[in-house]
């Protein structure tokens, strides 16, 4: 190859509520890159963020291409790369995610190596450490994901009924996933896994059935949320906000962001999570972000 490629890959959104770990969307915010083989690496970097994405050879895409060419024990080409960042840095939208999935299609791209999205996707995962952003990025739409007994990637997609909709509340600071990760305990009671489990059973059953009257219930969570709280102010008040049009919020992925379920023609209601970060002191921005229905597209430019 030796002409410009374009890689698009949207957002995601993870845990959903009660699926910790397992259950991701993909949300219409998106990573752009343009790569072609050079002498030697070039980056430039613009967008959302721009300034926390490091033009240097510790850029996340370009480490991430390098470790999958070492699985392969190939040598990788230099390129030239060109990132336009729509994805919040540091919010809970799976930007890290993106960029992985990105640096593992530049990989296969250069290296020839011909993965279907599946093989993407396990790469993915396995360099990530856990599937749900991935699966959304590689899938797109709503995705339930696993690693198997034998380490290999699982996912399935469901579409969102056309009746829901989706919005992300991004607030004006930035909560690290390693800080928001160190909260959370290793184990959990037996109560609070079960409750997890029947929840995550139901929302995965109310989305595939477009069933409003499982909620706010099948969003309801005791293995994260709850131990993320302290670090995002509001966040208990708005896991409580009830209103018509409402079906619930979660946080998105380890947070700060928060996503919003509603009743397609209720918009509205997602100005009453801003308005609770307002009194807890804090500034956010209403994303009407649509669910992202593909994952990561790929396109040969021609001259």
């Amino acid at each position: 190859m030796s002409g410009w490629t374009s890689v698009q890959v949207p957002a995601s959104s993870a845990n959903l509520g009660p699926g910790y770990d397992a259950l991701g969307m993909a949300i219409s915010l998106y990573l752009q890159c343009r790569f072609r083989p050079a002498e030697n690496l070039t980056i430039r970097v613009s967008g959302r963020d721009a300034e926390t994405i490091p033009a240097t050879d510790e850029n996340l895409i370009w480490q991430t291409a390098l470790a999958v060419a070492r699985d392969v024990r190939m040598e990788i080409a230099p390129v030239e790369l060109e990132i336009v960042n729509g994805i919040p840095v540091g919010k809970g939208l799976g930007s890290s995610a993106a960029a992985l999935t990105a640096g593992v299609v530049i990989a296969d791209r250069l290296l020839g190596l011909h993965w279907k999205p599946l093989r993407i996707l396990d790469e993915a995962a396995r360099l990530e450490g856990h599937p749900d952003n991935v699966a959304a990025c590689v899938l797109g739409s709503i995705v339930a994901s696993a690693i198997d007994s034998g380490g290999v990637a699982r996912a399935v997609r469901l579409e969102l009924p056309e009746r829901f909709d989706i919005a992300v509340v991004v607030p004006d600071f930035v909560l690290p996933t390693s800080k928001a990760r160190s909260v959370v305990p290793e184990s959990f009671s037996r109560a609070d896994t079960v409750f997890n489990v029947q929840r995550a059973a139901l929302l995965i059953a109310a989305l595939a059935a477009g069933a409003t009257h499982a909620f706010p219930a099948a969003l309801e969570d005791r293995l994260h949320q709850p131990y993320r709280a302290s670090l995002v102010p509001g966040l208990t008040d708005v896991l409580k906000l009830r209103a018509p049009g409402l079906l619930g919020c979660a946080l998105s992925g380890a947070g700060p962001s928060v996503l919003v379920f509603y009743e397609r023609g209720y918009a509205e209601v997602c100005s009453l999570v801003a308005q609770v970060f307002r009194l807890h002191g804090h500034e956010s921005e209403i994303l009407h972000a649509r669910i992202a229905t593909e994952g990561y597209t790929v396109v040969e430019e021609t001259e």
